[in-house]
């Protein structure tokens, strides 16, 4: 079988526009073989790549390209740690090189502007020494100046493009404004050829350069309204420490973050960054966790437990050993998610893809449809049909269409990020807003997971200590939160286990067996007993009662008997039942779904506010449940926290995750709350309808000024600078209107 081995990266590409751009850019790099996925972001300007490196290299991707018209910037040849600028200094450069353009387009396009207005007064040829021709003559000189230096940009791009017979957005303005300049330059300079005899004719220097000036305009508050929205990245790398208090040889020393190693003991004081993740050692204090977490108040932690790196601690000196550094840290794996769900793409961006795919060619041929009808049917002379042709090319170029989706994405991913709620791709961020029923795992999701033993009950006049001894011998083998209670239960009673375990078994969510002190245990649910032909009727009159309590049994039968039965109980979460209410009003129906007896879960689901419930269910079982429950193209999102979650958080339509919970189940899910709460729940739905709204809005607000601003430039009705100034507007709003995501109630 051949080897393939898969890198992903996400790399910077310089001169991208438009959603034309876009397109060309993942067509080059798609059609190298060995590329499994490329998807470009323009609000980022950042290609996200799959490729297999048996196949073909970077060398092969910038050179396909390039020969596509743009420049993908490799990386530096060193590894990239949290809070390395290298990655943004292009963009840097390039804002720099925009605004020179900017400022020095409108340092001359003003003028020249002011005196075209001028020039067609009665009382400037009286007040001006100068005639029209030479007039004419200095206005071609300051605007050449915008033409060349600071839209060299524009024609350089347009350029590229067309060696490879194609079109995009710099090739509506460079057509748009170089028609007419040169035409301008040709009635300045040699009249007779236009038909002016040996006088000037009009001319359009003003219309030039207020178009290169306005759209530099836009794209200058275009790259700012961009930076903005990728401020939740920049605040995550911001969380790191730059240094560490490390003790080494009992000496404590300062040294920088990217030299700690696990193991190593910190020390933190009072008023400090936590600069990695780990373990505390010794002391206790209370941590801000708010900018991972989005919870507002500080959490107590003491020796034990864990720490994360970018958090603050409040009001106490403790040590702590490092568990993660560099790229494992909980920052580093937010920052990688969020950069990756930055990256991808929602489905509702592929109407806009299909639409940018064939646009601009559109828009060409309806700009020359226009000057032909107006030349040769309206009759309307060559300047007027010329000023028409160009109108229409420039109220039509397709910035806002290709950052419709993109940003709205780039900001309700970092809105997410910042109260909690991590999404894994735009993909889900679309879906989310869909969900039609939510099934919720009922263990640490539902309730805390904290279990406790509440009531044992003996049978057949066995004896308590002896029960209890032999159950926690057991159960100190098994992994289930049932088995810990007990063990748990046996310390607090002061009972040792019993010493010698010859065989065990466990039966996945039914129950373990084995031989304790040569006698045969069994502990498990009803069903196991029943199993295993042990005579539970004289548990039923308990079982009744407490269960009801909504407290699970976990039965012990020895040699065959039964024994008796320890009851565990699990508080329910705060706002759980808050939270199940706001569902409905959202007209999402709550489930809950746990392998828990059917009384047990009956009372869970009761005290929660959950009419439908699937009780027993074995963890093996939960996927085809939510299968089930999918039938008929229900939207289900699943809520779990475990390792027996995973196939069903990966089956559902939308997998969230508790972040308290296990890796596995973090990674198989869509979104991850980083709260042990389910507020993040509703959170995260209300933030994809939020950003779904936003995208519809930008799409529309794109849409519109094409399907308004196309006609009337075609009919004569709109200015070649208006056009220019609304076609700017126009990025700058869909930026703008996404943007707005980051100050709206959730």
């Amino acid at each position: 079988m051949e080897d393939i081995t898969i890198t992903t990266l996400s790399l910077p590409v310089e001169g991208m526009t438009c959603a034309s751009c876009v397109l060309r850019v993942e067509k080059a790099l798609r059609r190298v073989d060995g590329v499994a996925e490329a998807n470009v972001n323009l609000a980022t300007e950042k290609v996200s790549l799959a490729f297999d490196t048996t196949k073909t290299n970077l060398r092969a991707l910038s050179a396909a390209v390039e020969d596509a018209g743009y420049k993908l910037l490799l990386p530096a040849g060193r590894e990239k740690s949290i809070g390395d600028e290298s990655e943004n200094s292009h963009q840097q450069r390039a804002y720099g090189q925009l605004k020179k353009d900017f400022v020095l387009s409108i340092t001359l396009a003003v003028p020249v502007m002011v005196v075209s207005m001028m020039e067609m007064t009665s009382w400037f040829s009286r007040w001006s020494s100068l005639s029209t021709d030479e007039t004419n003559r200095l206005l071609l000189l300051a605007a050449a100046p915008v033409m060349f230096i600071s839209g060299k940009r524009f024609f350089t791009s347009a350029w590229q493009v067309g060696k490879h017979l194609s079109a995009d957005m710099n090739t509506l303005v460079a057509v748009g404004t170089g028609v007419a300049y040169f035409y301008s330059l040709f009635a300045v300079m040699f009249p007779q050829w236009l038909g002016h005899g040996g006088t000037t004719g009009p001319v359009y220097f003003d219309t030039a350069v207020t178009i290169i000036t306005l759209i530099l305009l836009g794209r200058l508050l275009e790259a700012r309204a961009k930076w903005r929205a990728s401020d939740a990245i920049k605040k995550l790398i911001g969380l790191q420490a730059k240094t560490a208090k490390v003790i080494r040889g009992g000496v404590e020393i300062e040294i920088e973050v990217e030299k700690l190693a696990i193991g190593e003991v910190i020390r933190v004081r009072p008023g400090e960054k936590i600069p990695v993740d780990g373990s505390i050692t010794q002391g206790s204090t209370t941590i801000d966790e708010s900018m991972v977490t989005g919870e507002s108040f500080p959490v107590e932690k003491t020796i034990g437990q864990k720490v994360v790196g970018g958090t603050i601690n409040k009001n106490g000196s403790i040590e702590f050993r490092a568990t993660a550094v560099g790229k494992e840290t909980v920052i580093a794996q937010i920052v990688k998610l969020v950069e990756e769900a930055q990256g991808s793409k929602a489905p509702i961006q592929n109407m806009a893809d299909s639409i940018a795919s064939v646009f601009v060619p559109i828009v060409i041929g309806i700009a020359v449809i226009t000057f032909l009808l107006w030349y040769f049917v309206m009759g309307s002379g060559f300047s007027s049909a010329m000023i028409n042709f160009v109108a229409v090319l420039i109220i039509a170029c397709p910035c806002a269409l290709g950052l419709a989706t993109p940003t709205a994405i780039i900001v309700g991913t970092g809105r997410g990020a910042s109260i909690g709620v991590l999404i894994k791709n735009a993909q889900s961020l679309e879906h989310a807003h869909s969900i039609k029923t939510i099934v919720f795992d009922k263990t640490g999701t539902i309730t805390e997971g904290k279990l406790s033993v509440t009531d044992v009950i003996v049978f057949g006049g066995s004896d308590k200590q002896r029960l209890v001894a032999q159950a926690a011998s057991l159960e100190s083998r098994s992994e289930h939160p049932l088995g810990h209670a007990i063990v748990e239960y046996a310390n607090a009673e002061k009972i040792a286990p019993s010493g010698r375990i010859d065989s065990f078994e466990n039966f996945e969510g039914r129950g373990v067996a084995g031989a304790v002190d040569g006698a045969r245990v069994l502990a498990g649910n009803l069903s196991f007993m029943e199993e295993r032909s042990v005579n539970t009727r004289e548990a039923q009159s308990s079982l009744q009662v407490l269960a009801a309590e909504g407290k699970t049994p976990v039965f012990v039968a020895m040699e065959g008997k039964l024994s008796g039965a320890f009851f565990v109980s699990d508080k329910i979460k705060p706002g759980v039942k808050a939270t199940i209410d706001r569902l409905e009003k959202m007209g999402i129906e709550a489930l809950m779904m746990t392998g828990d007896h059917e009384l047990v879960a009956a009372a869970i689901a009761k005290e929660a506010g959950i009419h439908r419930y699937f009780a027993g269910v074995l963890p093996q079982e939960k996927a085809s449940r939510i299968k089930d429950v999918q039938s008929g193209g229900n939207i289900v999102a699943m809520v779990g926290d475990g390792v027996n979650d995973a196939p069903a958080l990966a089956q559902a339509d939308v997998g969230i995750a508790m972040g308290s919970g296990t890796d596995v189940a973090m990674e198989s899910a869509d979104i991850t709350l980083m709260k042990p709460d389910l507020q993040g729940v509703l959170e995260a739905i209300e933030l994809s309808r939020q950003t779904v709204r936003t995208i519809k809005q930008n799409l529309f607000w794109a849409f519109i000024y094409n399907v308004v601003g196309i006609p009337l430039a075609a009919f004569g009705m709109l200015n070649p600078a208006i056009a220019a100034g609304a076609m700017a507007f126009s990025s700058v709003s869909v930026v703008s209107n996404s943007l707005r995501l980051k100050r709206r109630k959730l």
